[in-house]
């Protein structure tokens, strides 16, 4: 996203999935949950799941379903 509104809407996206998680006993993997930045105006805003800050990675991982 380039905007902070953008930035803003991903992360309540994430919340919800949290919230979701929470109420079918689930949890993600967080150590597998990584923040793809692209664009040159980019912010290169921060996002979380539950307290934790999820990790930039500089590519996107090769032979991913759908990816």
């Amino acid at each position: 996203m380039d905007t902070l509104a953008g930035c803003a809407a991903i992360q309540c996206d994430l919340d919800r999935l949290e919230s979701w998680a929470e109420r079918n006993l689930m949890k993600f993997n967080k150590g597998k949950c990584r923040v793809l930045q692209l664009g040159r105006n980019n912010p290169m805003h921060q996002y979380r799941i539950w307290a934790d800050l999820l990790e930039n990675s500089s590519a996107e991982r090769p032979g991913c379903p759908g990816g």
